[in-house]
């Protein structure tokens, strides 16, 4: 066996800058806050008090812990509830649903463009009934849910209220979160369905229903994940996601909501990558930048509505396949990174996701993980344990100040939609990427058992070794799928189906919000695919721009 070495000590001196290009000093001294006129009521603050620097909460996870939320779904609904019911005996506190594509693109199991995805990134949802069986034995009135999904999210919001109110549970009851962030499917990760404008409807009609109706729910998690997984550095992450939340803000006030009614619902979800120091120091930054754009730029009076609470998950696209053993490890940093930072909730990712859904064994390994950061470390013993820390300070102070030179640049261009529409955020996301790319392939950034530490060894053998079980989404499942939808459309009251559908066609050529009209069609049994296509026949489907 041969292995391949990193570079010497005279050659690594070139990699000392962060992953936003941040150049770091040999040390940090007193000094390096006083140049750039640090206050410490300022820039840092107490727990629970503006800028929230330390943390949104004043007691923080001396008084509870974070959500251990992970992110999970396949197969079919019964199969997902079974994985939600395991980890939930293992001491997961919150659920978090993956969507198939399908679902995720307004599509039954039973559309052509269906064929060969059904139950393969995430669980089919094609109707009330999916829904039914994906939650059945859960109690929602004492669980909160978090739902990754965009263009159809008042769809599925829509379901799950039905269910709750099944289990009799009233809306103003339900707690969770719909991430509703169709913006970022325009950036980066691509599940768009309609064109801006009436997405941004769609979303907003959400803001504004959960606003009066849904106290315990978070109508929106805007989300920087995405756009860190296709290529953005952390001052990308924070400064696009921050522009986009501003502009969900714009929209919500043009429908007559006064800021201080929905902002504090308002949640975020970000990345956690690879470099350890400047991800701690993101947070902070990104905590301390939203009150201030909150307070300065929208006058919001509560506290809670400059309070920037977010869910993290660690880096899906630092996982490998080679050597998947080693993403123990990063996810493990990556974690640790992420409650050192003060995020409210958390999904750790699995060894094998690289390769494939994880499998329960992977899927308990990484829920482990958090629990033992909780349990056994000590870190979550006092709060903001890395506050005052000259690195760490010095740091949240650079990514605040190239994060608002950003948002700057895109408030010149006439704000977030704008800047996509042109292709700004795009472009610079990509190039982002490619550079990030280069340096691996050219060893400037090292990844452990890809460019470095390789054995000779090949991919197939090293998974033999690690004995590495593999989960596989049977092609069955869509015939499942399509047996039930089949039969669910002999059953149901096919006139009380198309008089919701017609019903709901007529509002959306008004301007009255969507989701009554929704969660009628919803209860009369339409199908995801049905209401959406009542919208992509009104409104058409977005085709995206080519960019260079």
């Amino acid at each position: 066996m041969s292995t391949s070495q990193p570079k010497g000590h005279e050659e690594r001196q070139a990699r000392f800058v962060t992953d936003s290009g941040i150049e770091l000093k040999p040390f940090y001294t007193p000094q390096d806050l006083e140049s750039r006129g640090w206050r410490y009521e300022e820039r840092l603050g107490y727990p629970g008090e503006s800028p929230f620097t330390r943390g949104v909460y004043p007691t923080m996870y001396r008084g509870r812990l974070w959500t251990m939320r992970q992110y999970a779904g396949y197969g079919t609904a019964e199969e997902t509830n079974k994985r939600y019911r395991y980890l939930i005996e293992q001491g997961q506190m919150g659920l978090s649903v993956a969507f198939d594509l399908p679902t995720q693109m307004g599509y039954d199991a039973d559309h052509p463009l269906a064929e060969g995805e059904v139950g393969k990134a995430g669980v089919s949802i094609c109707s009330l009934e999916d829904m039914e069986r994906l939650f059945s034995g859960i109690p929602l009135g004492r669980i909160s849910t978090s739902m990754t999904i965009n263009s159809p999210a008042a769809v599925l919001l829509a379901m799950y209220i039905a269910v709750g109110e099944r289990q009799g549970v009233p809306p103003a009851r339900l707690a969770g979160t719909t991430q509703n962030d169709v913006l970022k499917e325009f950036i980066a990760r691509k599940t768009y369905i309609f064109p801006p404008a009436f997405s941004m409807r769609l979303a907003t009609d959400l803001i504004v229903y959960c606003a009066k109706r849904m106290p315990r729910w978070n109508p929106i998690s805007i989300s920087g994940y995405h756009m860190r997984e296709a290529g953005a550095t952390a001052v990308q992450e924070i400064a696009f996601t921050l522009a986009n939340a501003i502009c969900y803000v714009e929209a919500t006030l043009e429908r007559g909501l006064s800021v201080d009614e929905f902002a504090p619902r308002l949640s975020f979800f970000f990345s956690c990558d690879r470099n350890f120091l400047e991800e701690v120091a993101k947070f902070r930054a990104a905590r301390r930048l939203w009150a201030k754009i909150m307070k300065e730029r929208f006058g919001a009076k509560d506290p809670r509505s400059c309070a920037l609470r977010f869910h993290t998950q660690t880096a899906g696209s630092s996982l490998t396949a080679q050597q998947p053993l080693n993403n123990v490890i990063r996810t493990a940093l990556q974690a640790l990174a992420a409650v050192l930072g003060g995020t409210q909730s958390l999904h750790t990712n699995a060894y094998d996701e690289a390769l494939a859904l994880p499998t329960e064994e992977s899927a308990l390994l990484a829920l482990r993980t958090q629990q033992i950061i909780a349990e056994e470390s000590g870190v979550p013993d006092t709060i903001d344990p890395v506050g005052g820390a000259y690195a760490i300070e010095a740091l949240t102070d650079e990514l605040e100040a190239r994060a608002l030179e950003y948002i700057e640049r895109i408030d010149a261009m006439g704000g977030m939609l704008k800047a996509i529409e042109t292709g700004f955020v795009q472009r610079e996301i990509e190039e982002s990427a490619y550079r990030k790319q280069r340096e691996v392939e050219r060893g400037e950034r090292l990844v452990v058992g890809v460019n470095v530490f390789r054995s000779d060894e090949d991919d197939e053998e090293r998974e033999d070794k690690a004995k590495l079980r593999v989960l596989k989404v049977p092609p069955e499942v869509r015939q499942k799928q399509i047996e039930r939808l089949n039969a669910l459309r002999r059953r149901r009251d096919a006139k009380k189906v198309q008089e919701a559908l017609e019903r709901l066609r007529a509002a959306a050529r008004g301007d009255e919000n969507l989701m009554p009209y929704i969660l009628e069609a919803v209860k009369a049994y339409a199908t995801v695919g049905e209401i959406c296509d009542v919208f992509r026949e009104e409104f058409g489907v977005y085709r995206e721009p080519v960019t260079f």
